[in-house]
């Protein structure tokens, strides 16, 4: 597989996403991710999950980390740039990072993601990724790995206004899209799904030291 290091992010994508994180705190970022690699990745997340190297998701961090299968049933494996495929898709979250520092000013220091497979009946119950104070983890975002994803399937990103109170969006889970987030500002769910559902979920984060707080190890 040929490297192409860069998102497809035109002037006017970046122009709309810039405007709809400080507006929104969201947006949903259709074939943002080229088919190949996503294809590429999803083959791997498949071989991890043959082979037995996912490991189920827990709620929480650090000391405070569980298995609770009443709210989270996933499994996922973290990103460590050992394959090409990777290395490129880390390349354009680097990109993006820097796209949004320039223009936000957030302050975004490092980026950590893993892989998560959701088979069927799989769900993760609304939440949110980061809380106000702990300035961690400041923009999430989702790439789907799915090829020709139904309507019928399930497995819909449900996207949250700030006090829950409503549904602002409802994402299919389709190959190359992102959906890009304000972790401690956007509550959101995974609804149940029927077909097996892979993404690439991704945190940019804040440099401990400007945070101010000791990050407890994922």
């Amino acid at each position: 597989m040929s490297l192409d290091l860069t998102l497809n992010l035109t002037p006017k994508t970046l122009d709309v996403l810039l405007d709809n994180l400080v507006d929104h705190g969201w947006f949903e970022w259709p074939n943002a991710v080229s088919d190949s690699l996503c294809e590429t990745l999803l083959a791997e997340v498949e071989t991890y999950d043959e082979v037995g190297a996912l490991q189920r998701a827990g709620v929480g961090r650090g000391e405070l980390h569980q298995l609770n299968r009443d709210v989270r049933r996933d499994q996922i494996k973290w990103l460590n740039s050992q394959t090409a495929a990777q290395i490129q898709y880390l390349a354009q979250m680097s990109e993006l990072q820097m796209q949004l520092n320039r223009a936000l000013f957030l302050g975004l220091f490092e980026y950590e993601s893993h892989f998560a497979l959701y088979k069927k009946g799989d769900f993760y119950k609304k939440h949110l990724d980061s809380f106000r104070g702990n300035a961690n983890r400041m923009v999430t975002t989702v790439l789907y790995l799915n090829p020709n994803w139904q309507p019928d399937w399930g497995g819909e990103l449900v996207i949250y206004n700030e006090d829950s109170s409503q549904i602002l969006a409802t994402v299919a889970p389709e190959m190359g899209k992102l959906v890009v987030f304000m972790s401690e500002q956007i509550p959101h769910e995974v609804l149940p799904t029927l077909q097996p559902r892979v993404s690439v979920t991704g945190w940019f984060r804040l440099n401990n030291s400007i945070a101010g707080n000791i990050d407890p190890a994922r």
